[in-house]
């Protein structure tokens, strides 16, 4: 008995090719899903609300973009090696007491504050690199500590009290505009492109994705895991520290009634949300930018919204728990066909 196949034609198989992966690579993308949101969150939200919308509101939705972005950014660095930080936060808010100080009570120039900040912030971060990768630390309890110290120096300093009369150079940083834009925000998109052509376009950026992905093929292929580890909790501890700069600026008085506490969990929650993997070694800057902006689309709008303030927490928690379980059923699905 003869048996005959129907050619198919070429052009339809090279389409069908072409088809089946860009469904897929949408559907393994989490960047995609996460700008549609915010897309979706802003025009629902601009619709309801006109002030929303306005320039007024964006400009503040902008500095406090910034501010939450940078330590997204940071802490993102540090789960991509597979670890965590647990102290960004608090240590932004140490920063603002440390320049404040230095200052204010030293006499210091604002630059050398600065700078002085700047420096004992990477000597944290190096603490936490050495610590976890020397002495094989849990990054949770490391930066755990640092949370603890950090909040206990902030108190220590001030007493609970505000320090007033700081210099007008952390005003002109933190509430600047440039073209209606605000210069906070313009400086956070230059460090998040920064950390996008690290990660993207050089050999150490991909060395910390093959540290965070697997740390014994990494080492087996001769990288120098440790040092790529130490950079990203330094990198991560100067941008808290960088922060920080911005938010003393935009208050205007080194504060330390709650300045910085809990960002941890919003810029975790970004990261996550974003497509961060919390095992490492996977997640791209889009997605943490995206996963900020969806945040503070969501904070905003329920403050436009004049929703009681004590439901945001619980908005916010839900948030992240949906991406979390999102990056779960994510990696289970990659690992099953892998």
């Amino acid at each position: 008995m003869n048996t005959s196949t129907a050619a198919v034609p070429a052009s339809e198989v090279a389409d069908d090719k072409r088809r089946r992966p860009l469904v897929r690579l949408l559907l393994e993308t989490p960047e995609v899903g996460v700008v549609a949101a915010c897309v979706v969150v802003f025009v629902a939200l601009a619709l309801d609300k006109s002030s929303f919308a306005g320039a007024v509101n964006l400009q503040g939705m902008g500095f406090d973009l910034a501010q939450y972005g940078l330590i997204a950014i940071g802490e993102s660095l540090v789960i991509l090696t597979g670890g965590i930080d647990l102290s960004v936060g608090a240590l932004l808010g140490t920063s603002v007491i440390l320049m404040s100080w230095f200052n204010v009570r030293a006499g210091l120039p604002p630059v050398v504050a600065i700078l002085l900040t700047l420096l004992i912030a990477g000597v944290v971060g190096l603490i936490h690199g050495l610590a976890v990768t020397r002495l094989k630390m849990a990054p949770f309890v490391v930066t755990l500590v640092t949370y603890t110290v950090a909040q206990g120096v902030t108190l220590a300093i001030t007493s609970g009290t505000s320090i007033t009369g700081i210099g007008g150079t952390f005003s002109d940083l933190g509430q600047m505009y440039v073209a209606q834009v605000p210069l906070p925000l313009i400086l956070f998109v230059v460090v998040a492109v920064i950390a996008w052509f690290f990660l993207e376009r050089t050999y150490a950026g991909r060395q910390v994705y093959a540290v965070g992905g697997n740390p014994e093929a990494a080492r087996l292929a001769g990288i120098r895991g440790d040092r790529r580890i130490v950079s990203m909790y330094v990198t991560s501890s100067l941008l808290s520290a960088f922060a920080g700069i911005l938010v003393l600026g935009r208050m205007g008085v080194g504060s330390a009634s709650g300045v910085g506490v809990g960002w941890e969990l919003s810029a975790i929650a970004a990261a996550v949300i974003g497509g961060v993997s919390l095992v490492g070694g996977q997640g791209r800057i889009l997605g943490i930018v995206a996963g900020t902006i969806l945040l503070e689309l969501i904070n905003n709008g329920l403050t436009t919204l004049q929703v009681n303030p004590n439901y945001t927490n619980i908005v916010l928690g839900c948030v992240l728990g949906l991406a979390i379980t999102a990056d779960r059923l994510r990696a289970r699905s990659i690992a099953r066909r892998g």
